[in-house]
């Protein structure tokens, strides 16, 4: 069964004029320009997650809602497959850190999870998120190390590290080679 990608741009544009906003408005309140929103409108360019995520806030819905819309199998006996070109990256501004989005876009805000790849030396640091989330990484190689609050821990490749994501985290690679690992966030 081929994969679909979701249709965003008929979801925005419904939702957008049920709150009764010009592109303009919309434009200013999400951060991302007009010509981007008609682009995505129409179908005509598919936006990272970045502009999803703005477009979202702005609008006031739930990320499942925009992107649920063809995301799954075409019947309930199917089976899902995302090439792998359409899995969404997301990568840290200064380049150390990507994390490949490996979650249904109908678990966001509940349950994520990622393949993450850090670059010798670098770290992905998290502001606390919502109170009671948990986080848990698999290590698929040695030096990662974890931080959340005052509690730290270096883990070994096949180790698994659960702590609290509502505090400030960070995990980071110490070692002279990228660090891989797979990120579960429980989000309660």
């Amino acid at each position: 069964m081929p994969f679909r990608p979701p249709r965003i741009g008929p979801v925005i544009q419904t939702e957008r004029k049920q709150r009764r906003l010009t592109l303009e408005q919309l434009a200013a309140q999400s951060g991302v320009s007009r010509s981007m929103l008609s682009q995505i409108e129409r179908g005509e360019t598919n936006p990272t997650f970045a502009v999803v995520w703005a477009l979202t806030q702005a609008l006031g819905i739930n990320m499942a809602d925009l992107l649920g819309e063809g995301a799954g199998p075409d019947d309930a006996d199917g089976i899902e497959v995302v090439p792998a070109a359409h899995t969404p990256l997301i990568r840290s501004t200064d380049g150390s850190c990507e994390l490949r989005i490996l979650s249904s876009p109908r678990t966001a805000g509940a349950t994520e999870w990622y393949e993450l790849t850090i670059a010798p030396g670098g770290s992905l640091d998290s502001e606390a998120h919502a109170a009671g989330a948990v986080e848990h990484l698999t290590a698929l190689t040695d030096g990662i190390r974890i931080t959340s609050g005052d509690s730290r821990v270096s883990l070994k490749q096949g180790e698994t590290a659960r702590y609290a994501a509502d505090v400030p985290h960070e995990i980071a690679n110490l070692s002279d080679r990228p660090a891989r690992g797979f990120l579960v966030v429980l989000l309660r």
